[in-house]
């Protein structure tokens, strides 16, 4: 047994989750500056740009959500192989992947190609606001490749428990687009100014910087990535894909989400449209920690899963429940009572400022009931049970939350609409509490 699946069968829980989540934690909150320093910045720059951003920041989250997908199943499956012993198989699911993932860079390039100019037509009819809108949104979904081949790599080392050199890896990917932003974005004597472009550009180049990283770290990993293993096993692509496939869903609902909103916002204002944009950049901060423990806890329950250690599983699932709701509910309290505070980074109008406000105090309301939702994905996911995460995610997203948020938007009150939020997600959670129980059962009480 190596050293690292030493740990993820012996050490205590609590030392375990947190010395994988936490590494985790602070990757997710520096990959949560990409977006956020662009907006910040990008505030500055002009509204409209600011506007153009949150039109097509859905569509190049499709891009983001393809890379999770095949990441999370690559590194769920080859976590579950170590954990029955059998590491021929997980180098032979990391190699495939490694095709996997050229397919994907080439996927999210195809769905700009074909959907964008008419995606943000949806919205505006203003040639400028869609010049600046393709602008940015081309830039990075056909200079992709940085993010997916950093995604596949960092799972795969946190699939083997190696969280901190992902962690130095974003990092210095986040630092690279913090320090080209303004340059970018501005000018400088000797750069043009480029402005929305200079914030793709900024991003794209600190994701190739997080995927150079991610190659030099990896040479020293467990799990090999070797050619002659690159084959498209039908089971093995099958498995991969019954994790992978439905977190990419999940995450493309989110974005089907997002433009549906913005359909029914944007009858009240473009304010509105760039608030909710603003909305999720900065709820990032909230969330990205989840997402790191989700990380961490991830391998940790397939691990445990494969192993068939019943008591392990149900401590690792019952401290990381813990941990997300104690996350989320301190960051209900500041977006509730701090608000004013968060939104002092960002350059906006007093309308903007105001709507803002008020979907923050609204919005914030689901942030406990969510992570309680979050858990319980992670736990389908770790049975390979992908789908029912899937159904989670559809049902919150399309099914509650759109069709009540249209048809609070019929009262022509702004403040309605974002009660959709926490309405959908705590009816999600009711539902899944008992689903949840009984699909843990159905592994482990048999």
């Amino acid at each position: 047994m190596s050293n690292r699946s030493e740990k993820m069968a012996t050490w205590p829980i609590g030392k375990l989750l947190f010395s994988m989540g936490l590494p985790a934690v602070f990757s997710m909150l520096i990959q949560a500056l990409y977006n956020v320093v662009d907006t910040i910045y990008i505030s500055k720059y002009s509204q409209d740009a600011l506007f153009a951003i949150g039109v097509v920041t859905p569509m190049v989250m499709v891009g983001l959500a393809i890379a999770l997908g095949g990441g999370v199943g690559i590194s769920t499956l080859v976590a579950r192989k170590l954990g029955e012993r059998n590491k021929n198989e997980a180098d032979a699911v990391a190699s495939t992947g490694l095709l996997l993932t050229f397919i994907h860079v080439f996927i999210t390039m195809l769905i700009c190609l074909l959907f964008g100019k008419t995606f943000i037509r949806l919205f505006t009819n203003r040639e400028e606001i869609i010049a600046l809108a393709y602008s940015y949104m081309s830039i990075c979904m056909f200079v992709c490749f940085g993010q997916h081949f950093a995604i596949f790599l960092e799972r795969l080392m946190q699939a083997q428990s190696n969280m901190l050199m992902p962690m130095f890896a974003q990092l210095f990917g986040a630092l690279t687009n913090i320090i080209l932003d303004p340059i970018l974005i501005f000018g400088t004597k000797t750069i043009p100014a480029m402005g929305i472009a200079g914030a793709a550009y900024a991003t794209v180049l600190g994701q190739i910087v997080q995927f150079l990283l991610c190659m030099f770290f990896y040479r020293k990993s467990e799990v090999a990535i070797r050619l002659k293993d690159i084959k498209l096993e039908f089971n093995r692509i099958k498995d991969i894909y019954a994790v992978g496939l439905p977190t990419m869903i999940m995450n493309m609902v989110g974005s089907l989400t997002t433009i549906l909103m913005n359909s029914i916002l944007v009858k009240f204002s473009e304010d509105a449209v760039s608030s909710l944009s603003l909305y999720f950049k900065v709820q990032s901060f909230v969330f990205m920690p989840v997402f790191g423990f989700t990380q961490g806890a991830l391998p940790i329950l397939s691990y445990n899963y494969g192993a068939y250690n019943k008591e392990r599983y149900l401590a690792t699932e019952k401290l990381y429940l813990l941990t997300n709701v104690a996350i989320l509910f301190v960051g209900t309290l500041l977006f509730r009572f701090k608000t004013d505070l968060v939104l002092s980074f960002f350059t906006m109008n007093e309308s903007l400022y105001s709507i803002t406000t008020r979907a923050f105090h609204i919005i914030c309301l689901c942030f406990v009931p969510a992570a309680i939702s979050i858990s319980f994905g992670t736990v389908f996911q770790s049975f390979g049970q992908g789908i029912y995460s899937m159904i989670q995610s559809f049902l919150r997203q399309i099914i509650l939350l759109v069709p009540i948020a249209y048809f609070l938007s019929t009262f022509n009150d702004l403040d309605l609409v974002w009660w959709a939020y926490p309405i959908a997600e705590i009816i999600v959670t009711l539902i899944f509490i008992p689903l949840t129980i009984n699909t843990y059962r159905k592994h482990f009480d048999h």
